[in-house]
């Protein structure tokens, strides 16, 4: 089996349209729509449907709903038609949307910052058990996602979740999505600032503006002040991540132009300092310039990586500077090296003297059952705050020192552990085919046998791996699950063998490996190998990990990390 090492700096691997073209920018190219994506936001809004799901589809049922609502201003409102079942992989690509859609919606609440009160955690439950039948997954954004949702029940979750202040608005769509932020805010003791308040101001002044609200494409935000660097702010289009300025104090350090997909991109520092007050302000700004300069012409280039791969970071601060904040900002200092693992697991002291708890679920599936024992282990101890992670993990904060053992044990029996296997805490997985359009492939389910498997295989060697090796299980080339930056990244296809009738075609994954954040580890910060010689079936995935993660236990170098050893890495090693 032959691999190509097809390695490539992070910032080479997106290309800028062609220049001498318009590329649909609107203070370029004016506001003409350049497709039919653009025409259809333009002549009515995605944040316009609500009043049609509210007075005439919920009411009429699914077959009312004109295709264009269906397939497109649904998503304003966090609502994706599911695949039907029984559709495979193979025909996943050769199927349109009409084909590939059942009448059951993907519902997603966003949960900014992934903070949810007790009152907001019942509610989620409530509507998993009464409308969702009993799914919750934890997505790697901090939202809550549902499936088998009716049209004719929207309305009244809509009721029940902006009854305690929460909401879908613009959770998916061509919006600014959920803003990721620290777990800990707030209550971390090495906690640099607390980014809770600028989340706030974001969310009170921009989310639902129709200003907004027609974008290029999504827009990601990350924000924390938490040393961990725990929100993954290299893949975000914006982060905000605090540091310390000499002279002004505790702030934020500007990043922009992340995000992963099949054209993966780092982001990189514009190399301000923005002050806390200011923050929201900023953030206004940079999404502007994705919605006036971001290139509309052709979807799959119109990302904000896009546009910072032919402009550059200097470029982009002076644009931001001139013509959308009237003023220049300071210049400021990079964030430090990760103080440790930012998923937050186990038991930890609070600044108040409360003590934390983090727990996996395994790859962030749930369910209303586990919402609502989530809601009782809370009530009993006195605490009103959870908050999910970017990682498909969740922390109870506010846990008296007392409680703590108590918590854990019944944590346990939820099927939520604190002291995971080191591959079902370093174990993600996006929805897959199940419920996917776009995927090829299962996921979840593979990706939980996959660590059963391991935690019973590679038992005697678990001591010995000090250094995390992570496995991400994604059902297509989209990297939902972030296959690029992790040491082991699998993605969806359809892999061809022979058997005993000839060659057939068999769920599996093309093995991308040694990628990795600098929020990890700064020195093996970049993106993985796609080793296009090397593809996995879906069964053999347990014996493939096995056989590498033995192989790299054998052939390391004193502290060196999986990543590190991929790139140094006979061939032979890696199959």
């Amino acid at each position: 089996m032959t691999i190509t090492d097809e390695t490539a700096p992070a910032r080479a691997q997106t290309r800028p349209p062609r220049a001498g073209r318009s590329n649909g920018q609107w203070k370029v190219d004016g506001v003409e729509p350049l497709n039919a994506n653009e025409a259809w936001k333009q002549e009515d809004g995605g944040l316009n449907v609500r009043e049609r799901i509210e007075q005439i589809y919920s009411r009429e049922g699914f077959a009312s709903i004109p295709p264009q609502d269906l397939s497109g201003r649904f998503r304003w409102w966090g609502l994706y038609t599911q695949r039907k079942p029984g559709i495979d992989g193979g025909r996943t690509a050769q199927l349109d949307d009409t084909e590939l859609s059942d009448e059951y919606f993907m519902l997603r609440v966003r949960l900014d910052g992934g903070a949810v009160s007790l009152a907001q955690l019942r509610v989620l439950a409530e509507i998993s058990q009464e409308f969702a039948r009993g799914t919750a997954d934890i997505s790697d954004r901090q939202n809550i996602q549902y499936h088998w949702i009716r049209v004719e029940d929207v309305p009244e979750i809509w009721r029940r979740v902006e009854a305690v202040g929460l909401q879908t608005t613009e959770a998916c769509g061509d919006t600014p999505r959920v803003i990721l932020g620290s777990p800990l805010a707030g209550v971390a003791k090495d906690e640099i600032i607390d980014p809770t308040p600028v989340i706030d101001e974001i969310l009170e002044r921009y989310i639902g503006d129709p200003e907004l609200a027609n974008l290029p494409r999504k827009f990601k935000s990350a924000i924390t002040g938490h040393p961990s660097l725990d929100v993954v702010h290299e893949i975000n289009d914006i982060s905000l991540v605090g540091v310390v300025h000499p002279e002004l104090g505790a702030g934020y350090d500007l990043w922009v132009g992340g995000g992963l997909s099949t054209a993966p991109r780092l982001a990189e520092r514009v190399g301000v300092f923005v002050r806390p007050e200011e923050a929201a302000e900023v953030w206004h700004g940079v999404i502007r310039v994705f919605r006036d300069y971001g290139y509309r012409r052709l979807r799959n280039k119109a990302r904000l990586k896009f546009l910072l791969a032919e402009w550059g970071p200097e470029k982009f601060r002076q644009v931001l500077q001139d013509e959308y904040l009237g003023r220049e900002l300071p210049d400021g200092p990079a964030p430090a090296p990760a103080s440790g693992p930012g998923d937050h697991l186990g038991v930890h002291l609070q600044k108040d003297g409360n003590r934390y708890v983090g727990a996996a679920p395994t790859v962030g599936r749930i369910s209303g059952e586990v919402l609502a024992g989530l809601a009782a282990i809370m009530e009993s101890v006195g605490s009103d705050r959870l908050r999910l992670t970017p990682h498909q993990k969740l922390v109870i904060l506010d846990v008296p020192g007392r409680r703590v053992r108590g918590v854990v044990s019944r944590l346990e029996k939820l099927g939520l552990t604190t002291a995971p296997s080191p591959f079902r805490r370093h174990t993600m997985a996006c929805t897959g085919i199940e419920f996917c359009k776009l995927a090829i492939v299962e996921t979840k389910a593979t990706a939980a046998t996959t660590i059963a498997a391991l935690e019973q295989r590679l038992a005697d060697v678990a001591p010995q791996l000090d250094t995390p090796i992570s496995l991400n299980v994604n059902g297509c080339p989209n990297s939902c699950a972030r296959i690029q930056v992790a040491d082991i990244g699998l993605k969806g296809q359809l892999v061809t063998i022979d058997g005993p009738d000839g060659s057939e075609q068999v769920p599996g994954f093309q093995v991308h490996l040694g990628g990795g954040l600098a929020s990890v580890d700064r020195d093996e910060a970049g993106l993985g190998r796609t080793v296009r010689g090397l593809k996995v079936t879906a069964d053999d995935l347990p014996d493939y990990v096995e056989r590498v993660v033995r192989t790299f236990l054998d052939q390391r170098e004193p502290g060196e990390t999986f990543s590190s050893w991929t790139r140094r890495a006979d061939e032979g090693a890696l199959l």
